[in-house]
């Protein structure tokens, strides 16, 4: 027994181990280093939450590490970023992912690490991969209310030239020849700016960005071939008579006929669907109004949402931007099909992360234990009034800005949960939901609320991915 407990010993208090040069461990002298071991044999706490916070999982987490100057280090392990603040070696700049900034000179020794990105329309995945294992990985869902918004705003301005002197709208504005419509602009520069973000504190070597080029007509028919290229569906049609005589004449949900019929969207636009033709159909006005903001299938008629292709914005983003993305980081390349064959290879479940680690070159590297979740959003409303008039003509005051020192989607913590304000209320009695969209209460005392981190257009969290071992393949996030 006692030769075991030497032994033990001998593993765990390395005596004359070499530091790697430029490392966060230069900065320990050697009692601190024995101190940082002896916390590893400590009980391991019984939440999931405190582990992968503190460090002491019993896996080998990595946290960002910048210098002095603000160029990024090699990241270093949770056990030796707690002992740097503690001993007042380091400070915290941020929070997700967790990142310190050493308050001391250091080397600047790198290793090649590789960022790989699988750009997407609505999600972002991707992971940092080093030879060693995979340092961070994460995925960042991108907004989707772009558009509505500026349609809405285009509305205001038109019943305000409409009613008042104002200038006669101008058509002739247009500027540059690469000009992208805003929304996607966002989306381009929402890839940019995150992978600028990682760049600022990993000392990412080289940036791997899977483009993928998609023939949308060959999508919704796939025999199509010659010359049918370029007739399209409605050869031959004005889009209201293709549609009656597609839908012979009469309502399609209640099989009206000899009434007046009105053109009608399948999936309703404020709800992600298109003006496509196929997303089109004929209703009498009685059933347009009842419909309103259903779809299809949730009015009682799956047969015709059935036949309602499916929207193909995603393809069409991917093949403005695939290369201008490119063109504007200046690194490499991959396409879909290398990826999807990779992944098989390597038996990986399908999803953004996964489809990341091997965009970077992930082959048998550890995985990361944890996953970080993003999600944008709306910075503020700056709209002074709402639109609608109260009566009597007063004008009704817009959202809420701030309230006792919070914002919307303010991370906070309500007990031990980990949440998100999305509604706030002059009375001081706010929304609290998870990044997830989760309910944690709908009306809680910002007296019960501690403020954790200042939401800048994104809301983040560390998420613990399953299974968390080297050997780990699909990565599913949960709490």
């Amino acid at each position: 027994m006692e030769e075991e407990k030497q032994k033990l010993g001998k593993r765990i208090t390395p005596r004359d181990a070499a530091q790697v040069p430029g490392s966060v461990a230069d900065g320990l002298n050697r009692s601190e280093r024995v101190a940082s071991v002896s916390i590893g044999v400590k009980t391991f706490p019984n939440s999931a939450d405190e582990q992968e916070h503190s460090g002491k999982s019993g896996h080998d987490l990595r946290v960002p590490v910048i210098n002095m100057r603000g160029r990024a280090l090699m990241p270093t392990t949770a056990k030796k970023a707690r002992h740097l603040l503690k001993n007042g070696k380091a400070k915290i700049v941020g929070y997700a992912p967790f990142c310190i900034q050493l308050l001391y000179a250091t080397g600047e020794t790198i290793q090649k690490i590789v960022l790989g990105v699988d750009a997407g329309f609505k999600h972002i995945g991707w992971s940092v991969v080093s030879a060693t294992g995979e340092i961070l990985a994460g995925e960042m869902e991108l907004r989707s209310d772009i558009k509505r918004l500026l349609e809405k705003r285009r509305q205001y301005r038109r019943l305000r030239r409409s009613q008042l002197w104002y200038r006669k709208p101008r058509f002739l504005n247009r500027g540059k020849e690469d000009w992208l419509a805003p929304s996607i602009e966002h989306k381009l520069q929402s890839h940019i700016k995150l992978i600028d973000r990682l760049k600022a504190i990993l000392p990412i070597a080289e940036v791997v960005v899977e483009v993928a080029s998609f023939d949308t007509q060959k999508m919704q028919k796939p025999e199509i071939s010659g010359v049918e290229y370029q007739q399209g569906e409605l050869q031959g049609y004005e889009v209201r008579e293709y549609l009656l005589e597609k839908w012979q004449r009469k309502c399609a949900y209640c099989g009206k006929k000899d009434v007046p019929l009105e053109i009608e969207h399948i999936v309703p636009k404020s709800r992600g669907g298109s003006n496509s033709v196929s997303n089109l159909t004929i209703s009498c006005h009685d059933c347009n109004q009842k419909k309103g903001n259903m779809t299809a299938a949730e009015f009682g008629s799956p047969q015709i949402q059935e036949k309602a292709k499916k929207t193909l914005k995603a393809a069409a983003f991917m093949n403005a931007i695939r290369w201008k993305l490119v063109n504007m980081l200046g690194c490499g390349y991959t396409y879909g099909y290398i990826t999807k064959c990779n992944r098989i290879k390597r038996g990986l479940e399908k999803s953004h992360i996964n489809d990341a680690f091997v965009i970077a070159g992930g082959d048998t590297q550890e995985r990361s234990v944890t996953v970080q979740k993003g999600k944008q959003v709306r910075r503020q409303n700056r709209s002074l009034y709402k639109a609608n008039l109260l009566k009597g003509g007063r004008r009704k005051r817009n959202t809420v800005k701030e309230v006792k020192g919070f914002r919307r989607f303010d991370k906070v913590l309500y007990g031990k949960v980990k949440c998100f304000i999305f509604g706030l209320r002059s009375s001081g009695y706010f929304n609290v939901k998870t990044i997830e969209g989760e309910k944690v209460s709908d009306s809680v005392s910002c007296k019960k609320l501690t403020f954790v981190e200042r939401a800048r257009g994104r809301i983040e969290e560390v998420k613990r991915a399953i299974p968390p071992r080297a050997e780990a393949r699909g990565l599913l996030a949960h709490n």
